[in-house]
């Protein structure tokens, strides 16, 4: 994965576009089903060589771009805590996934098995989503500590929504990985804002043309 201040952006678009639809899902019971699709497919990207064959290109993460813009960018009247709470707990249980290859190895059976599925019945389908949320269970909240997510109880009771949440915060720690690998770091976000938030915008004017 090349480091690079393009690659960065979108890793982190997709983590906050993760965070963001994790949001709509606990407080409204639904969320935008053509970005949930594009989340969900960056699971199943096992062999893609870029960020852009992961993501569909980044026209298929404008709302996290926008989302980065909002939250990164010095003195935003738009900072949302509850979503980049979501984000930094995404990239804090990376750095200890990393540390546990049996729990790599079995999240990817996981995933795997969730991928076959999706051949069969839809990459959105409600066992598609269960098996994700399951594999998210089995390895993720077994690190801890586990991200609480806020919102209306009877949305979060529902077993699907609960499954789709996962779901989408297991796609947001595959963000968190491509993050890494494509050079991020804690001091790149502090010193490498300014760059990365220039590489966002350009990437919504860019998209906002072609479409």
């Amino acid at each position: 994965m090349e480091a690079s201040h393009r690659n960065r952006a979108l890793a982190l678009a997709a983590m906050f576009q993760s965070a963001g639809l994790v949001k709509d899902v606990a407080w409204r019971g639904q969320c935008d089903a053509a970005q949930l699709e594009t989340m969900i497919r960056s699971l199943f990207a096992f062999e893609a060589g870029t960020l852009d064959e992961v993501y569909g290109g980044a026209v298929n993460l404008r709302r996290g771009l926008r989302t980065l813009v909002e939250q990164v960018q010095a003195n935003s009247p738009q900072v949302d805590g509850e979503i980049s709470r979501y984000v930094i707990n995404m990239l804090y249980l990376e750095r200890k996934l990393m540390k546990q290859p049996d729990m790599i190895r079995t999240l990817r059976d996981g995933i795997e098995v969730a991928a076959h599925q999706s051949e069969s019945f839809g990459i959105l389908h409600e066992n598609i989503m269960s098996r994700l949320g399951q594999t998210y269970q089995n390895t993720i909240s077994e690190l801890g500590p586990r991200i609480i997510v806020q919102g209306e109880q009877n949305h979060l009771g529902n077993p699907h929504n609960a499954a789709r949440i996962r779901a989408l915060l297991l796609a947001g720690i595959r963000g968190a990985v491509l993050w890494r690998q494509a050079g991020g770091s804690r001091w790149k976000l502090i010193f490498g804002r300014n760059a990365m938030l220039a590489e966002a915008r350009f990437m919504l004017e860019e998209t906002a043309e072609a479409s």
